[in-house]
């Protein structure tokens, strides 16, 4: 049997997760996930692959959503400390432009405290705004879904078992094993190993057989259901150590690109969803393949 083993929440766009014991699933992913986006005076959007200290900042926000704090994450580096702010969350305030990859949304500028406190942490001027409630934004894929700031599907979903088999690729060529956080995703799943199903990929462990979420096209877990989009193409922010907050080194992407190449060109890493039916999920739950396909590779 294949299981949910951590599920993980970034209320901003380009900040650290929230792993959580339950969440609920939203038609635009997990409650709360990127429904903040940091961006610079002009409104384009900020993220780890120009600004890797965003890494650093641990966002909380409330079971309601009415309430964001903005906290550093715990280390060892004194320069990195850099206080709170609280925000009472707005959705009443005027809407202003944004820019996500060079598609026009909307966004709630959530105020002049917020904004101080990122710019002075990141040392670029910058404010923060959150989705409108009438943001009606459609991710695209082999099944479509709605989507917050995402860089694109609402869910991203990764096997333990994938991440084993990078790590084992990287030590052949000397390097150091990574940890999931390089790849951000929300939902991370793993093979049971009191599982009595075997290590049959069509089967109820198929967590145990590296990247066959990539072939994964319909999935429940807990009360809820996911639909494949796409597979997840890797960018330079998994080249940013999460806990300095700081690029280091080439890996990921040099190994991924020997054998994880996809035909466009880039390299792929996971697998991206949409939401076909909300509902509470919790770490523990059965994963459940209802529907196979072909990789897309």
């Amino acid at each position: 049997m294949s299981g949910v083993t951590e599920l993980i929440c970034y209320p901003v766009k380009g900040c650290a997760g929230t792993s959580m014991n339950d969440a609920l699933l939203t038609p635009a992913g997990l409650a709360h996930d990127r429904s903040f986006m940091v961006i610079s005076e002009d409104g384009v959007f900020r993220t780890q692959r120009r600004h890797p200290r965003l890494a650093l900042v641990q966002p909380t926000i409330s079971t309601d959503g009415t309430r964001l704090t903005l906290d550093t994450a715990d280390t060892a580096d004194s320069t990195v400390r850099h206080g709170t702010v609280g925000i009472e969350v707005t959705t009443s305030a005027p809407r202003r432009d944004v820019d996500l990859f060079g598609a026009p949304f909307q966004g709630i500028d959530q105020g002049d405290d917020a904004a101080a406190w990122l710019s002075d942490f990141l040392g670029s001027p910058s404010r923060l705004v959150r989705v409108p409630p009438e943001h009606d934004r459609i991710a695209d894929g082999l099944i479509p879904g709605p989507s917050g700031y995402a860089d694109s599907s609402a869910v991203h979903l990764i096997s333990c078992s994938s991440l084993t088999l990078l790590n084992r690729k990287m030590a052949e060529r000397g390097g150091a094993p990574l940890p999931m956080n390089r790849f951000r995703p929300n939902i991370v799943v793993d093979s049971r190993p009191d599982d009595s199903h075997g290590h049959d990929s069509d089967g109820g462990d198929w967590a145990a057989v590296p990247h066959t979420e990539d072939r994964a096209r319909r999935i429940s877990i807990g009360e809820g259901e996911l639909g494949y989009a796409k597979l997840a193409v890797r960018c330079a922010v998994t080249l940013v150590d999460q806990e300095a907050g700081a690029r280091q080194g080439r890996e990921p992407l040099r190994t991924l690109a020997d054998y994880r190449r996809a035909a466009s060109g880039g390299v792929v890493f996971g697998a991206k969803f949409s939401v076909v039916r909300p509902g509470k999920l919790s770490v523990g739950d059965e994963v459940s393949v209802q529907e196979w396909g072909d990789a897309e590779r």
